[in-house]
């Protein structure tokens, strides 16, 4: 494969929900992108997502609150979810939704904290901050992974 087309299967990677950091670094490292680059081109795509995200929340939400059984459906999940969630949000606020998207497991990632944070109100600049704060260190930990793996798998491959 050329260049262009890893780096374009590797932002795909980056910004989609479920492979998220996962998924774009490792395909990069794999394909032969040197690890710093990866990271930094992986972790600078997937923290676009969270305005991205606010933004389609946002313009869906107000397109959709017009509609009765949208409001009905939507006011219940929230109450639900703010119930729930009340003690926990206050308790750790900003920074939880930080170590929640720092966390590389399938589905804690920058799509979920942000959709987290929208639907229990929080603050819109905090949580871009502690979705790139979480970004990043959900980067540095996919990224060591990813190298201490291929090293460790050295040992089993003979160079020639």
């Amino acid at each position: 494969m050329n260049t262009p087309v890893i780096l374009l299967w590797t932002a795909l990677l980056s910004f989609l929900p479920i492979s998220e950091l996962r998924g774009g670094i490792p395909f990069a490292i794999a394909n032969g992108i040197p690890w710093y680059w990866a990271y930094l081109y992986c972790a600078g795509l997937n923290a676009l997502v969270a305005p991205a995200c606010w933004v389609f929340l946002s313009t869906l939400h107000r397109v959709f609150r017009k509609m009765a059984w949208y409001e009905k459906i939507f006011d219940r999940f929230v109450e639900r979810a703010r119930v729930k969630l009340h003690a926990q949000v206050e308790k750790w606020g900003w920074l939880g939704i930080a170590v929640f998207v720092a966390i590389p497991l399938p589905i804690t990632g920058a799509w979920t904290g942000t959709l987290g944070s929208w639907v229990l109100g929080l603050s819109k600049r905090k949580t871009m901050l502690a979705v790139i704060l979480g970004v990043l260190t959900s980067g540095a930990i996919v990224t060591a992974v990813m190298l201490l793996g291929v090293q460790a798998l050295r040992i089993f491959v003979k160079e020639v």
